[in-house]
């Protein structure tokens, strides 16, 4: 689950990973991922305990900047939760010729198994989110609502982040973030930073994670992912 204080994101990996897709008619907007990650991160904290995962997701996207989709990904909080599954959807595009760009949208992050054992157990949640873009520049904030009793963590938390991304050679990203993740007055001792350095090229990246919490250290990271047309 998505939380610092049970265990939580930068998502990053490792593998090799082949795939051949052949289809006879092909959905306009219609797209699919798959990811595999020698440790899934989510703002700085591990979702896997330290360990691999697989991960995947279908996307819909309009030409008039609607999207829509879902994803999902193995998880280990050392409880029932085996699973995570997002369902999403925004609108993004330009602000006119000034060479912003803007996205907007809501994202649910749901653990179907997790109260398997203890009904109590369910810490669902929910964000809206925007973001801003202007050349290699972004800066999103993304705010917890709608969650579980399980997830009171989320309620109201604000996570806000800026990220750059630059073309150091063909085909070869180099990208900065920071994150910022606040919780109300009943956790604020939950409050923390997190930062990142990755190098991306051909679907490889390799990633550099820390954050500012006691005893957090530097994390590693080797992903593969691949997009696919359907």
């Amino acid at each position: 689950m998505k939380n610092a204080l049970l265990g939580l994101v930068i998502s990053s990996s490792l593998a090799t990973l082949s795939i051949a897709a052949n289809k006879a008619h092909a959905v306009e907007g219609l797209s699919a991922n798959v990811g595999l990650t020698s440790n899934y991160l989510w703002r700085g904290v591990t979702q896997t305990d330290d360990g691999a995962a697989i991960s995947g997701g279908i996307d819909y996207a309009n030409e008039s900047g609607f999207y829509a989709g879902t994803w999902a990904s193995n998880v280990d909080f050392g409880d029932d939760a085996s699973y995570e599954l997002d369902f999403y959807f925004g609108f993004g595009g330009d602000l006119g010729d000034s060479g912003f760009g803007y996205d907007v949208g809501y994202i649910y992050y749901a653990y179907p198994d997790s109260a398997e054992t203890d009904g109590s157990n369910e810490y669902d949640f929910g964000e809206i989110y925007g973001s801003l873009s202007y050349d290699v520049f972004s800066v999103t904030a993304n705010y917890g609502v709608n969650n579980d009793d399980g997830a009171e963590w989320a309620d109201s938390a604000l996570y806000i982040s800026a990220d750059a991304a630059f073309e150091i050679a063909e085909g070869l990203e180099l990208a900065f973030h920071v994150g910022n993740y606040t919780f109300d007055d009943d956790y604020d001792d939950g409050d923390y930073t997190d930062y990142g350095v990755s190098l991306s090229k051909n679907g490889f990246t390799f990633a550099l994670s820390d954050t500012d919490m006691d005893n957090d250290d530097v994390k590693f990271t080797i992903s593969y992912a691949i997009d696919i047309d359907l």
